[in-house]
């Protein structure tokens, strides 16, 4: 895989850079805000600290696992605005997992979607992948449009895939293929 640890993506608004430890605070502030966190597999963080084993095991890695993490930041302020990622990225199958998330302060304005697309045009056209897949809330209307505005599909519900706080949600996944892009 070509060494994308240090790779800085840039957008007519936006800087993607690596995940660094100074991140814990804007990550925080994302993760412990109950409306960001409405759709996430996890539960809203109540601890700055759980926000820095957070960055922490990203840095780090998970084993096999190649996950690659970018912070978002406005060109403008340089203040960081979300995360996007590329994880469970598979090589030998040319795939991997597309994942990103927004302070609700900057949603409705097209940060998402131009950011992502920076990450899914690294993806093809650097790591050479295939495939790219995602996977929502089916309540989260706001993600499935950012996902079919960049050209991924929907392609099937996953019943009563996470249980969180007690409450048990399902996941559709979305795919996009290389030979799909717009």
């Amino acid at each position: 895989m070509p060494p994308l640890d240090a790779a800085i993506l840039s957008t007519a608004r936006l800087t993607l850079r690596p995940l660094g430890p100074q991140d814990a605070t804007p990550l925080f502030g994302m993760y412990s805000d109950a409306q960001f966190m409405r759709y996430w597999s996890f539960p809203v963080m109540r601890r700055f600290e759980q926000a820095v084993d957070y960055v922490a095991r990203r840095l780090q890695g998970s084993g096999a696992d190649i996950e690659i993490v970018w912070a978002i930041e406005l060109n403008t302020t340089r203040e960081v605005i979300g995360i996007c990622s590329l994880f469970n990225v598979e090589m030998a199958s040319t795939r991997a997992e597309i994942g990103f998330g927004l302070q609700s302060a900057f949603w409705g304005k097209g940060y998402m979607s131009e950011a992502a697309r920076a990450v899914i045009d690294c993806a093809f056209d650097v790591l050479r992948l295939h495939r790219i897949e995602a996977e929502t809330d089916p309540r989260n209307v706001a993600s499935a449009r950012v996902l079919e505005r960049l050209g991924f599909v929907r392609e099937g519900l996953l019943r009563e895939r996470w249980i969180i706080d007690g409450e048990i949600s399902n996941s559709v996944i979305y795919g996009l293929l290389q030979t799909d892009r717009r």
